[in-house]
């Protein structure tokens, strides 16, 4: 086993072993900004671990500054996995983060290490603990077509052949709407019969469908409203300081508007706009600062509700070597 320094009171050799030994992993989820990655990484150094990216827009090669993704530095430091997999002209999914996040676990373990999972998009969470469904595959015709309608009429036809999926939906995401009603013009059947059964309990973590959520731990950070949208506005700052729309100009030039999943990530999709004209870069940086402070709310809400975690909050001048060692204990 490589060793790791461990950092002053953290966990022993010993400790590493075992825990590179046993099943399970760490799931450590959250909102953006919340100081996610920082803290994996401090799990990292002290748990002799790997850290697997839960990031639906991290997978894609060249969007490096508006998903903040990890510094060079410290991917040398710390291996990082699931991370520039995936070319920006192409779309990536559930199931294909499933299928390599299982693979990178292997590997982890195979190097007699820990897998510590970090990131904020949900349904990859759940797709990798508790299954996909029986959802089909997409279809490129069918979807071609559904994306050349107006969103209204999409609602329409999602009403009349799937009224529960209609209920039920969010009807302004229009990417959603879209794959509703392939799915029920594949099968006749609505989306939601087909998706994997995740429980709603609150009782256990999550069911053990999958050997890797057997024995994990789930933890979910937080931080007051205030301390959060300070952090969301800073970040965005440095974002558009560090070259956001240079970096979206590639990724133009790149395929970026040949993607639709990757075309609606909070940042980009706002300076395609601009640079197509829609508002001053003033405006967009304060749109963008909006949006992620709205994006933040959905996602501590969605894992409140989906996820059983072990909420964790950070205070605004938490020490993060400090909150990785109270957690080590917990995890081992």
């Amino acid at each position: 086993m490589v060793q790791r320094e461990a950092p002053e009171g953290g966990s022993s050799d010993l400790a590493q072993s075992e825990l590179a030994n046993r099943s399970g992993a760490v799931f450590l989820a959250g909102p953006t900004a919340v100081g996610k990655s920082g803290l994996a990484m401090s799990l990292a150094r002290a748990l002799g671990g790997e850290i697997v990216s839960v990031d639906s827009m991290q997978v894609y090669r060249g969007m490096d500054i508006g998903t903040a993704k990890p510094l060079p530095a410290d991917r040398r430091a710390v291996p990082h996995h699931l991370i520039d997999v995936a070319p920006i002209n192409e779309p990536f999914d559930a199931a294909q983060f499933v299928r390599c996040a299982k693979a990178a676990v292997e590997e982890i373990r195979s190097r007699g290490h820990f897998p510590i999972f970090c990131g904020g998009t949900g349904l990859y969470f759940k797709a990798y603990c508790e299954g996909l469904g029986q959802a089909p595959a997409p279809d490129t015709g069918i979807r071609s077509e559904l994306e050349s309608m107006p969103l209204p009429d999409l609602l329409v036809e999602l009403s009349r052949k799937d009224p529960l999926g209609y209920a039920r939906i969010d009807r302004k995401n229009r990417r959603r709407v879209i794959r509703a009603l392939e799915v029920v013009r594949q099968t006749g059947k609505s989306l939601l019969s087909q998706q994997s059964p995740w429980s709603r309990s609150r009782e256990i973590p999550l069911p053990d469908k999958d050997a890797d959520a057997a024995g994990s731990c789930f933890i979910g950070l937080e931080r007051q409203g205030s301390d959060l949208h300070q952090r969301i506005n800073a970040r965005v700052e440095e974002m558009f300081k560090r070259g956001l729309v240079e970096e979206t100009r590639q990724l133009l030039r790149d395929g970026l508007e040949e993607n639709r999943t990757a075309l609606q990530a909070i940042g980009y999709r706002q300076v395609v706009e601009y640079l197509h004209g829609e508002r001053s870069l003033a405006e967009t940086v304060e749109l963008v600062k909006q949006r992620t402070r709205q994006f933040a709310k959905r996602q501590r809400t969605w894992f409140r509700h989906q996820m059983s975690l072990n909420w964790v909050l950070l205070e605004a001048d938490a020490n993060l070597e400090l909150v990785a060692r109270k957690l080590v204990e917990k995890i081992r």
